[in-house]
């Protein structure tokens, strides 16, 4: 249960080995016959079958171990990323993301990854380098000043889009939104209680760095407005 990643791999190979194979000898087969199946491509689509099965078998045994359940996803998002633009696999095609999508897998995956998200605000706002930018010395880098913790939150968000952008349907995608949503609103309020210690000095060092950062949320969250 530990290593997802052994038959994820192992059937990522078998698809890597097989594909002149049946590129060179079984595709010219189904092409005299007058068949529209590509060889390759129902290959693959077996092998996820055999993929779906195991992780419909496995993830049960797993839901409740957060180490586990967290690896498990790690290396599916990874599977499938290189399924994809590697084997380029259809999008039609049954995939990893529908078993992560049914009820009791995908509130599991919000619950962990709210939890591991909460966990990173708390470290990087607790860290000494927080309100500093990590380009305060290159000038023409940094016309927003932005201080470390900033940037880094942004990132997290980005991470957390790219893990589940490939979710087969629009409501899941809206519940990670909503996910997105509660954790701006949760850094809103760190920061508002770290601006409220520095009322005394509002031109002090921390203070602009607040201000900073608010503006550069605010700006690239409007250059995010336009991602459906």
């Amino acid at each position: 249960l530990n290593k997802p990643e052994w038959y994820l791999t192992q059937v990522l190979m078998w698809i890597g080995n097989h594909a002149k194979f049946l590129d060179d000898k079984i595709q010219p087969i189904l092409d005299k016959a007058g068949s529209s199946v590509n060889a390759g491509l129902e290959f693959s689509r077996g092998l996820v079958m055999l993929i779906l099965e195991k992780l419909a078998a496995d993830i049960p045994c797993l839901l409740y171990d957060d180490t586990l359940f967290c690896h498990l996803v790690d290396e599916v998002l990874l599977f499938e990323r290189e399924l994809y633009s590697v084997h380029g696999y259809l999008s039609s095609f049954p995939s990893c993301m529908h078993i992560l999508s049914e009820e009791s897998c995908f509130q599991r995956w919000l619950t962990v990854e709210r939890k591991f998200a909460l966990q990173k605000m708390d470290s990087m706002l607790s860290s000494e380098a927080a309100w500093i930018s990590q380009y305060k010395d290159i000038t023409d880098v940094d016309d927003l000043k932005v201080p470390d913790c900033a940037e880094t939150f942004m990132t997290l968000l980005l991470v957390i889009t790219e893990r589940y952008k490939n979710l087969p349907t629009a409501s899941r995608k809206l519940q990670f939104l909503g996910l997105q949503k509660e954790l701006v609103d949760d850094f809103r309020i760190r920061l508002t209680q770290v601006m409220k210690e520095e009322t005394r000095a509002p031109l002090g060092f921390r203070y602009c760095a607040i201000l900073n950062a608010v503006n550069y949320i605010a700006t690239v969250l409007a250059d995010w407005a336009d991602n459906v």
